[in-house]
């Protein structure tokens, strides 16, 4: 039997800066085939069995690699996962091959109903045990490796036990799962509740990360007067952002990495340049690893 793409690439993530897949950009994409790591796209959005979403990633999936990022799995939810939802989310992954797999640390399901949000966790050994036994049941599922990515949180759980970093080394011990890092969520994380992102990131299990997505920030204030920031995904990454991923790099070295820019999207001249400012900043870690292995 013919595989389904003869001439598809390598599926492996190189360690470079790709963008997330939208309906606007394919044509630009299939016409001229950017010099581009890789493209992300959401699951959901290729559940469906054909259609011309699936006549064009096919194409694309020729010529680049493919993450997949899942958002409805509601890894923390209370309930059981969605095994239907589950077996459409293998489908996509068996057909595409995509070289990473992720989903989120958050729950968006109660009983039959889903939220258009993902929403936060006590950090607490009983949600630990549940959450862990779900990411089990998905990479069984999926026959693959999951990266779990840390959340954007605008409140705090005074049941929490555990820090969010202690947290998530947990998981990874007791699932073997790896991590994604999201520096904005950090950033907007450290912003609402008023702690420090460098403590955070020289705590965070960096050792087990395997891609690192970027976005942008909607500034706001609270009801105090306090800054606010709301990860919208909705504009360039921040300067404050640029600023973490470089320290992240610098000291994990470069990593796969992706623009997140969901609304408002660009012209896409502008989300590529955003990737180009990412390879450079991977770039230079990639030269300093070299120099520090060469002594």
């Amino acid at each position: 039997m013919t595989a389904a793409f003869p001439s598809r690439i390598d599926a492996a993530l190189p360690q470079r800066a790709g963008v997330g897949l939208k309906g606007e950009h394919v044509p630009e994409i299939l016409a001229n085939r950017p010099d581009i790591g890789f493209f992300e796209i959401h699951a959901e959005n290729y559940m469906e069995v054909g259609g011309a979403p699936h006549r064009h990633l096919e194409t694309i999936r020729r010529d680049y690699p493919l993450s997949l990022h899942g958002v409805g799995l509601s890894i923390g939810g209370a309930g059981p996962l969605d095994r239907d939802h589950l077996t459409r989310l293998r489908k996509v992954a068996d057909r595409y091959e995509p070289g990473l797999f992720s989903e989120h640390l958050a729950w968006s399901t109660h009983d039959t109903t889903y939220y258009n949000d993902l929403l936060p966790l006590p950090y607490t050994e009983a949600t630990l045990a549940h959450v862990v036994s779900h990411i089990n049941q998905v990479q069984d599922a999926m026959g693959r490796q999951m990266l779990l990515e840390n959340p954007s949180t605008y409140v705090a759980f005074a049941e929490s036990t555990l820090s969010e970093t202690a947290f998530l080394r947990e998981i990874v011990q007791r699932t073997g799962c790896g991590l994604l890092l999201d520096v904005n969520n950090v950033h907007v994380s450290a912003t609402n509740h008023g702690w420090s992102a460098e403590t955070y990131l020289s705590e965070f299990p960096l050792d087990q990360v395997q891609e690192i997505h970027l976005g942008g920030h909607a500034p706001d204030i609270d009801d105090d007067g306090l800054p606010l920031l709301i990860d919208a995904h909705d504009r360039a990454v921040d300067q404050e952002v640029w600023r973490l991923f470089a320290l992240v790099a610098n000291r994990v070295g470069p990593l796969p990495t992706l623009i997140e820019w969901d609304n408002d999207v660009p012209a896409w001249p502008v989300l590529l340049d955003e990737a180009r400012s990412a390879d450079r900043i991977l770039s230079g870690a990639a030269s300093r690893e070299l120099r520090r292995a060469h002594g």
